[in-house]
């Protein structure tokens, strides 16, 4: 037998709004709209009209469940009948169709009519492209010239969809509103929702004859050659936004953006780990016995000195300042990190194991 109380989360001593106030919570996290899952929400569905609902809990309290469906008033003013109810079957028990339900529950929860996003009912569509750089791109900040296969204004229309010297005019559907209002009856009561017009698509007017190129859409495909600034300092998987380059939007409405995704490819010397350069650096034995003066590479190109100190074991990691790579959208760069690493020779002459036994003879 299900347990309604436990499918909420409330006690049997709940009160009418702890019970509307769980649902409403439980309703939201499970939505199949917003990515929640659609059996949860059935479930949780059932258990709110069942416990709502004065007499059905009494029902439901006294023998585990409910032989009929009453048509008393639910809290908060809404009377429904059970059996009135679509999806609601004696023998089968529950069946809603979770998409209507949907947007019946965002009705209630906006005050009875819905957001319309008529607005970006003709926007168009964003583009996500990748850009592959080497690392000593990220210097400086550099222009990219990338090939784009995007949706542009009709030049033969003008972005309007019509053929050139024929009439826009009125949306028959939408007298020129842009919406159109659905009025429904539901086990909430009655809902009227503003929404969208389809023939239309929010615009209001319709061409009386189609623009023979672009088939009354206003924008058609094109490949194009577009020149993108990439600032410096950008690193792997780093989104960079170009509004207004995306597909341009139907019958002029907004084009979309054009977002680059950043890919950097790897150095065969440096390894990259934030802002910071990391670098291993091989030493002969004598230049970590006694120290020594190195040329070691740079990522700008060319190398620069650096003194490995007296006694320098292998591993020791050796810090240069503003030698790393520009921070991305503020001053300065990061710092180049050097691991030394002691090289041990393959082969001696007679001469060097002559020394090396002398050193080991005295305990070095």
């Amino acid at each position: 037998m299900k347990d309604y109380y436990k499918t909420l989360g409330i006690t049997k001593t709940a009160t009418v709004e702890d019970v509307k106030k769980a649902y409403r919570k439980l309703a939201h996290k499970y939505h199949p709209d917003k990515g929640g899952d659609a059996l949860k929400f059935k479930e949780v569905s059932e258990a709110y009209q069942i416990l709502s609902n004065k007499d059905k809990r009494a029902q439901y309290d006294k023998f585990g469940k409910v032989f009929e469906g009453g048509g008393s008033q639910g809290p908060g003013g809404f009377g429904w009948n059970w059996q009135d109810t679509a999806g609601f079957d004696p023998e089968e028990g529950f069946s809603f169709d979770l998409h209507d339900f949907g947007d019946i529950f965002e009705d209630f929860f906006t005050g009875g009519v819905s957001q319309t996003k008529s607005r970006d009912a003709r926007r168009g569509a964003d583009i996500e492209l990748f850009v592959d750089l080497p690392l000593e791109a990220v210097l400086f900040a550099r222009d990219e010239v990338l090939s784009v296969s995007r949706m542009v204004s009709c030049t033969r229309c003008q972005g309007v969809g019509a053929e050139p010297g024929t009439r826009v005019g009125e949306c028959f559907s939408c007298r020129g509103m842009g919406q159109v209002q659905q009025i429904r009856k539901t086990m909430f009561g009655t809902f009227t929702k503003s929404g969208i017009c389809p023939e239309c698509e929010g615009e209001g007017l319709k061409p009386e004859k189609l623009c023979n190129v672009c088939k009354g859409e206003g924008r058609v495909r094109n490949q194009e050659q577009l020149k993108i600034s990439i600032p410096a300092g950008v690193d792997t998987n780093q989104l960079l936004k170009v509004e207004g380059k995306g597909d341009a939007g139907k019958r002029r409405g907004k084009a979309g953006d054009l977002y680059l995704r950043i890919r950097i490819n790897p150095h065969r010397v440096f390894q990259r780990k934030g802002d910071d350069l990391y670098l291993k650096m091989p030493v002969s034995f004598s230049q970590a016995v006694m120290g020594d003066d190195i040329e070691i590479p740079v990522i700008d190109g060319g190398t620069m000195p650096l003194q490995v100190p007296e006694g320098t074991e292998s591993g020791r990691i050796l810090k240069v300042s503003g030698k790393g790579l520009p921070h991305f959208a503020r001053l300065g760069r990061g710092t180049m990190f050097v691991e030394l690493e002691i090289k041990v020779p393959r082969k001696l002459s007679q001469q060097q194991k002559d020394l090396l036994s002398q050193l080991k003879k005295e305990g070095l």
